[in-house]
């Protein structure tokens, strides 16, 4: 062990930790990543120095990184029932009202990520936009790749809905392109809501401020488990709404509450795992809004289909392919090496690479 400039202590070969932040001061205990060398001057990050981010997690990081989640997570949630209504969650009103409390509130959460890494004295190399998956490079893959696999994932319901829907190929590219059919989605607030609002809102919140804090306490892998039950929970707020308004029996509204949560958390770490190894945001955005068009795959609907056993063959195909290309396809050779939230970390396995 060698010493740096500024009272840091160094490791060769390893980033020191900072000491002169507020999370030392408190836990007595270097942290931060302190980008320089021998001389004082800033070191340029290379992708040379993916495996020598961290040398050692620092005491209550890890507590930092939770309740910073955690507090993020109730903000968010907290924040769609600041408006006191009588009325249903898909009332156009409501929706609105929803709207303007949750996009301030995702507006507002880099600072908690910002918050963080001052608290922390953590110096990433990587801008604080980049670390949260807002940069260019490798953007047209990050746009269409993840996309792609989710769709080889819902291979069997594209099937079905194709061989139930009404319209040839050339009557859906016409929709597709007409002005009057997307004039018409923008004016519905439950499609606004689902296909734009929610999931750019929550893949911010939940994946891109969250993951950044949790990778450098708990690793890449844990981390893409961990990010998902705060993602997963913060769906329980469901319940409140369908037993005030008595939409149904209350072991079959947490039934399906347990279900939701089930689902959500593992939608959650696919993002989450997207997100790490493409080192961008849109990527999950796109798939999230993908996922809630589709909806649930409706296993029950294709048992009882004519063509039931077509339908079921692809979609045993779509889940064999989608686990065949899951990783060959998020390869962050594809996104620009090192992905940002990797540089976090030094317990990188194959998920980094």
């Amino acid at each position: 062990m060698g010493y740096g400039p500024a009272g840091t202590s160094r490791i060769d070969g390893v980033i020191p930790w900072r000491q002169n932040s507020l999370f030392s001061a408190a836990f007595q205990t270097p942290v931060g990543f302190a980008m320089k060398d021998d001389d004082g001057l800033t070191a340029e990050f290379r992708s040379t120095q993916l495996h020598a981010n961290v040398s050692a997690v620092p005491d209550g990081l890890c507590w930092v990184s939770i309740l910073s989640c955690l507090l993020l997570a109730c903000s968010y949630v907290g924040s769609l029932y600041v408006w006191k209504s009588d009325l249903p969650r898909d009332h156009p009103a409501v929706i609105k009202r929803r709207f303007t409390s949750v996009l301030i509130v995702s507006a507002l959460s880099p600072l908690f990520v910002w918050a963080w890494k001052e608290f922390t004295g953590i110096q990433p190399g990587p801008s604080l936009l980049a670390l949260m998956g807002i940069r260019l490079e490798g953007l047209i893959p990050a746009i269409i790749l993840p996309l792609l696999l989710t769709m080889v994932l819902f291979l069997g319901p594209l099937i079905q809905l194709t061989m139930d829907c009404p319209w040839g190929f050339i009557d859906g590219i016409k929709v597709v392109v007409d002005p009057c059919f997307w004039t018409l989605c923008l004016s519905d607030m439950r499609w606004l809501r689902n296909q734009v609002v929610a999931p750019l809102t929550e893949e911010l919140v939940f994946r891109a401020c969250m993951l950044p804090m949790l990778v450098p306490c708990a690793g890449p892998s844990t981390a893409i488990f961990t990010c998902p039950l705060f993602f997963g929970v913060a769906h329980f707020h469901h319940v409140i709404e369908l037993l005030r308004f008595r939409q149904g029996t209350v072991s079959g509204i947490f039934l399906s509450a347990v279900f939701q949560f089930s689902y959500t958390a593992v939608f959650g770490a696919y993002t989450a795992f997207i997100f790490i190894r493409t080192g961008h945001l849109v990527g999950p955005v796109l798939c999230h809004s993908f996922c809630n068009y589709m909806g649930f795959p409706a296993l029950g609907t294709a048992l009882d289909h004519p063509n039931r056993l077509t339908i079921l063959s692809f979609y045993v195909l779509g889940v064999v392919l989608f686990f065949l290309l899951l990783f060959p396809m998020t390869d962050p050779l594809f996104y620009g090496l090192p992905t940002p939230v990797c540089t976090l970390t030094s317990t990188h396995g194959s998920i980094c690479s």
